[in-house]
């Protein structure tokens, strides 16, 4: 499998802006990625090293790669139903201040994130689902789901310690 499996995506202006996109931008990846799940760990490899090129990870790459891992997993799994005619599109900013943003948007049904039941709770522990959302929100700042649960937003401050403190 080579790193040419994921693309660059071409047309810049047709990214998602999500909600919590840092102010001032640096740096904008985009991305198109095949729904294989044998994919996500040299992709999010891929990113993480785009990341450190242009930003100055300031403790948070590992909240970061983490919950990207999460997110698009669940969109090649969940969303996409491991379908390798779907893709699962990707954008990241990178703020000046150190912030990141990123929306990971499949081509699946979408869901209601509110169902996903909590697996921290007694009667969901043993659970499968929703682990992977809980890690999301967990590592991140801010986390929703938007367009009927297709896409995913997060954002990470630079100074952020929300994982270490919980």
């Amino acid at each position: 499998m080579s790193m040419r499996e994921f693309d660059m995506a071409q047309s810049p202006g047709t990214a998602l802006q999500p909600n919590a996109t840092p102010r001032e931008i640096l740096v904008e990846f985009e991305y198109s990625l095949k729904s294989a799940v044998v994919l996500v760990s040299p992709f999010v490899d891929h990113v993480m090293r785009s990341i450190n090129i242009f930003h100055v990870m300031s403790g948070i790459e590992v909240d970061i790669e983490g919950a990207l891992r999460e997110a698009v997993l669940n969109a090649i799994i969940h969303g996409n139903n491991e379908d390798p005619n779907k893709h699962v599109y990707v954008t990241i900013f990178c703020g000046v201040d150190g912030e990141v943003a990123m929306t990971i948007r499949d081509e699946g049904a979408g869901f209601d994130s509110r169902s996903v039941p909590d697996p921290t709770t007694p009667e969901h522990r043993m659970s499968t689902h929703g682990r992977g959302i809980y890690l999301m929100r967990a590592l991140m700042d801010e986390v929703s789901f938007e367009e009927g649960g297709t896409v995913v937003c997060m954002r990470k401050s630079a100074n952020s310690d929300s994982y270490r403190s919980q």
